[in-house]
């Protein structure tokens, strides 16, 4: 086999050698072009992933932002509205307890005889629909006067008006509270 290698003339080795470094070189360049163009690949990979998870970062951070936002504007307006409906409260509860307190003088005094409950009125006689029939007797009061009650009625109308008292300001309070409170939201 030696001696069959030695019939190769010398140029064939050189051109054979020849060969094979332009295969290797060739194997090598086209071996450090694909990594480098591989590697590129790979970087812009990368840097659309970073893009995208820094825009997905910017979108959570705006959405954050904007819930946190509308938390605190809704926060203030339960403490706005929690406010308003303390001072009212406040204001209503004074007015009803100084209304019931002046009721309560006026039941006091009525109780004791220092005060007497007095009902002012007129009357028409003999008209239609009247329940009050003509007198034909020449000696007659008038049409208008007053009529004094006794103290024990006079306790019970003024018990029927502290009931009043607190109805009117419980219906003062609900459209208070609907007109400066809920309405206000």
């Amino acid at each position: 086999m030696i001696a069959a290698l030695k019939l190769v003339p010398v140029w064939a080795w050189g051109v054979m050698v020849l060969v094979i470094a332009l295969c290797a070189g060739s194997f090598a360049a086209a071996w450090f072009w694909q990594a480098n163009a591989y590697g590129k690949v790979v970087a812009k990979y990368g840097e659309t992933i970073a893009t995208n998870e820094a825009n997905h970062q910017a979108d959570l951070t705006l959405i954050a932002n904007a819930a946190s936002a509308q938390a605190r504007e809704a926060l203030a307006k339960q403490q706005d509205a929690e406010q308003k409906n303390a001072e009212l409260d406040a204001k209503l509860t004074k007015e009803r307890t100084d209304a019931l307190a002046q009721n309560q003088k006026y039941l006091a005094a009525v109780a004791d005889g220092t005060r007497r409950l007095r009902i002012a009125g007129t009357c028409s006689t003999g008209s239609s629909g009247s329940n009050v029939p003509k007198t034909t007797s020449t000696a007659s009061m008038g049409d208008a006067g007053s009529v004094e009650l006794p103290a024990a009625v006079g306790r019970s109308v003024l018990d029927i008006r502290a009931g009043i008292i607190a109805d009117q300001a419980a219906l003062k309070a609900a459209q208070a509270y609907i007109r400066d409170v809920c309405q206000a939201q």
